[in-house]
């Protein structure tokens, strides 16, 4: 009896080190990437007036995040004006969640350049009820979700181009969320963590995508991405 407990602590003592181990290396891979692109907005990036945020005025969660990317607005912004799922470029996030496994666009395409109020921005391949609310072109673009058309949006989604001295640009992007009637049964402690976590790792895998394909089209000493011709 006594060498089965030892031999059960020996066990745990390895387990406990390995998950310490594993939780550590994931701290330091965040981290690590976090040192070399943070998508961190700063404390007036979270508390500034952005374009949209009268979609949702009294929201019950709102994330703000940014990355500086190393060209100008104009050429970001067609990147944002053909995002959206189904038929259209894709969320550069992850495409098995977002796109139904349709790798998103590495290139632009122009028959989705000419954006109008209304337009619709597919969240999900079927789902056609994120439209573009508000929008200057090569500066902000907002979206927005709500379970019917006749509702107000509970969802508003906004981008800000920000233009930076050396010609960068300041991307911002700001989620803004209440709840209908028939989601406040839900406990707002319940949701907001997974939520949270969720929308970090998207938007995260988003912004990052956008500015990785911005830069290799208008960097010198990259190969540039393709661009349609129709």
């Amino acid at each position: 009896m006594e060498c089965r407990s030892q031999d059960f602590l020996r066990k745990s003592r390895r387990c406990a080190s390995i998950g310490h181990g594993t939780a550590y290396a994931i701290v330091d891979d965040m981290r690590v990437l976090d040192s070399f692109r943070s998508i961190r907005a700063s404390g007036r990036e979270r508390v500034s007036t952005l374009a949209g945020d009268s979609i949702v005025p009294f929201p019950r969660q709102s994330l703000t995040y940014a990355i500086t990317v190393a060209c100008p607005p104009h050429e970001v912004w067609p990147w944002l004006a053909q995002m959206g799922s189904g038929g259209r470029a894709g969320w550069y996030s992850y495409d098995r969640l977002d796109n139904a496994g349709r790798h998103s666009a590495d290139h632009i395409h122009s028959r989705w350049q000419d954006v109008t109020l209304g337009s619709t921005f597919p969240p999900l391949p079927g789902i056609e009820n994120m439209r573009l609310v508000d929008f200057e072109r090569e500066a902000n673009m907002v979206l927005a979700w709500g379970p019917q058309r006749d509702l107000p949006p509970t969802i508003s989604w906004a981008f800000v181009l920000e233009p930076r001295r050396a010609g960068e640009t300041r991307l911002i992007a700001r989620a803004r969320a209440t709840y209908g009637t028939t989601a406040q049964a839900v406990p707002f402690w319940m949701t907001w963590p997974l939520v949270h976590l969720g929308h970090f790792l998207m938007q995260r895998k988003q912004l990052l995508g956008i500015a990785m394909r911005a830069e290799r089209v208008t960097s010198p000493g990259r190969q540039p991405l393709g661009r349609d011709a129709a």
